[in-house]
């Protein structure tokens, strides 16, 4: 149990951590922001933050079997402070995380791609931890951030599985396992049939728009009539 002067040390630190969330918000909302005005287009649908309790960290940090310190929970636990970035398709993953890449004051220190390689359960996502600087008063912090970029789809079969699994903990039956496997995997078979389907209307609205485009351009000018 965590006495009231040993919270606000703690709450003190998780303060860079609210921070370093309101950066990534920040530019996460600019990026979708400058799509949807230039191409009419917004890859990302909604984006969730956290930031653990301190009896979270504690309990973490006990079960590594670390001594329990702000100096520890800063260099081993790297999803303190976690964003969960919710796009339309699997290409809006990819696309988001080249942008993020891109910035300028962002480190990309780890990548775990679990699109490609799922998890044996069957969970798909794209992990990343991330270095941002945050820019206090008297001193710059660097502040690792985790990041998840999933589909809408698999955002709806993570949350889902995590709340049956949390009832079970390692007792889950096998039948259950298999069927929540299956289910990622109609997942996934969704989603690429929702891209399929997003390319089709793509290439359909660029055949359509390019006769227009031509007749506009090859039409002869209208005559002049003179008085």
């Amino acid at each position: 149990m965590m006495d009231k002067e040993m919270v606000m040390q703690w709450a003190k630190m998780l303060m860079s951590y609210k921070f370093a969330l309101d950066e990534i918000s920040t530019k996460l909302t600019i990026l979708n922001e400058e799509l949807q005005f230039i191409q009419h287009y917004n890859p990302i649908e909604h984006v969730k933050t956290r930031i653990k309790s301190p009896e979270s960290i504690v309990e973490k940090l006990q079960r590594k079997g670390l001594e329990v310190s702000k100096e520890n929970a800063a260099l081993h636990i790297r999803d303190i402070a976690g964003v969960r970035v919710i796009c339309s398709f699997t290409t809006d993953v990819y696309r988001v995380y080249e942008m993020i890449r891109r910035q300028g004051d962002v480190k990309v220190l780890e990548v775990k791609d679990y699109i490609k390689s799922p998890k044996p359960n069957g969970y798909q996502s794209m992990h990343l931890i991330i270095e941002i600087p945050i820019f206090l008063s008297e001193r710059i912090e660097h502040v690792k951030v985790e990041i998840q970029l999933r589909t809408i789809a698999m955002d709806f079969w993570a949350s889902l599985e995590h709340k049956i699994y949390y009832q079970f903990h390692e007792d889950m039956p096998e039948s259950i396992r298999e069927q929540l496997k299956e289910t990622a995997d109609m997942i996934g078979a969704l989603d690429q049939r929702m891209l399929g389907l997003k390319e089709e209307v793509q290439r359909y609205s660029e055949s359509t728009a390019l006769p227009k485009a031509s007749a506009m351009t090859l039409s002869p000018p209208a005559p002049v009539t003179l008085k």
